[in-house]
């Protein structure tokens, strides 16, 4: 949202201190979807990849991510 005004920060922030925002539980939230990610994998695997997410400071996600995007560029 850097393209918003002054005013239309000020209304947004008064929007959301007296608005209490709606919590659905019905969807995971990235912390658990992390967890259920990482849920499927062996210890060993999953120990590498939050090893490498912390150094770099990224998400289990991301890691997996690359590690998936350097095999498919080794393959093409």
């Amino acid at each position: 949202m850097a393209d918003m005004t002054d005013k239309e920060y000020d209304e947004l922030d008064e929007l959301w201190t007296k608005t209490t925002p709606k919590v659905t539980f019905s969807k995971p939230g990235v912390f658990a979807r992390q967890r259920a990610l990482l849920g499927v994998l062996d210890k060993v695997t999953e120990n590498y990849i939050l090893s490498r997410a912390e150094a770099n400071n990224e998400t289990p996600a991301q890691v997996i991510g690359k590690l998936v995007r350097e095999k498919i560029s080794a393959v093409l």
